[in-house]
């Protein structure tokens, strides 16, 4: 039996309210274009924004600044070498738009046991031995829905974005889905499309099959 409805017809950006953060119901919500997102006070909300942010690969820009610190980074990148590592950096990362983090405990916990299930990946950026930055998301069946990111030197994470971008280009991925749109991805070429565009777009890369890790 289905945990959610379909997005397609919810009357807000809110489509479901609930605490079960169980594998097989993180992996229904992605695959329908749902995400989870804790609210202090509330119960659980599920979302799937009447504008979704995405960045298109066709429409991709990497500003000027971005290319030339690309090309005289020294960083190494790898997917899926230490998720546990990246969702907790993300979870302590200071972001000054918000009090505290959305990354709990039980956030990070249903994660990691989705990346075990093999549907939760990230991204780490090297210096050397050190993690010095990262990010983590969900692939939703060809779609990859980025969760956090984090850094610990400038333009790590922008730098583990656009090998993100690349490695999904190559596995015959059309776009990233930012869920909302921030400053740094609108920089990259981020836009908001309509829900029922996005769903759409998912349900064509899940019925290409693309497989975008492994």
């Amino acid at each position: 039996m289905s945990t959610f409805p379909d997005p397609r017809y919810a009357p807000s950006d809110v489509v479901a309210m609930g605490e079960d953060l169980r594998v097989g119901t993180l992996r229904e919500a992605y695959r329908k274009g749902i995400f989870p997102w804790p609210h202090d006070g509330l119960p659980l909300p599920w979302f799937s924004p009447r504008k979704r942010g995405v960045i298109l690969f066709d429409e991709l820009h990497v500003p000027r600044s971005l290319r030339k610190a690309r090309k005289r980074s020294t960083f190494t990148f790898s997917i899926d070498r230490d998720f546990r590592a990246v969702i907790r950096a993300c979870s302590e990362a200071y972001r000054p738009e918000q009090e505290g983090t959305w990354i709990e405990p039980k956030i990070i916990t249903a994660y990691t046991r989705l990346h075990e299930a093999g549907d939760a990946h990230s991204v780490e950026v090297w210096e050397g031995d050190a993690l010095v930055g990262g990010l983590y998301g969900v692939d939703a069946g060809g779609v990859f829905t980025g969760e956090s990111m984090f850094h610990r030197r400038s333009n790590a994470s922008k730098l583990a974005l656009l090998f993100l971008m690349e490695h999904l280009r190559a596995r015959g991925a059309v776009l990233l889905d930012c869920q909302v749109l921030t400053p740094h991805t609108e920089a990259l070429g981020a836009r908001e499309i309509p829900r029922g565009r996005f769903l759409d777009l998912l349900a064509e890369a899940q019925a290409k099959g693309i497989r975008l890790f492994g």
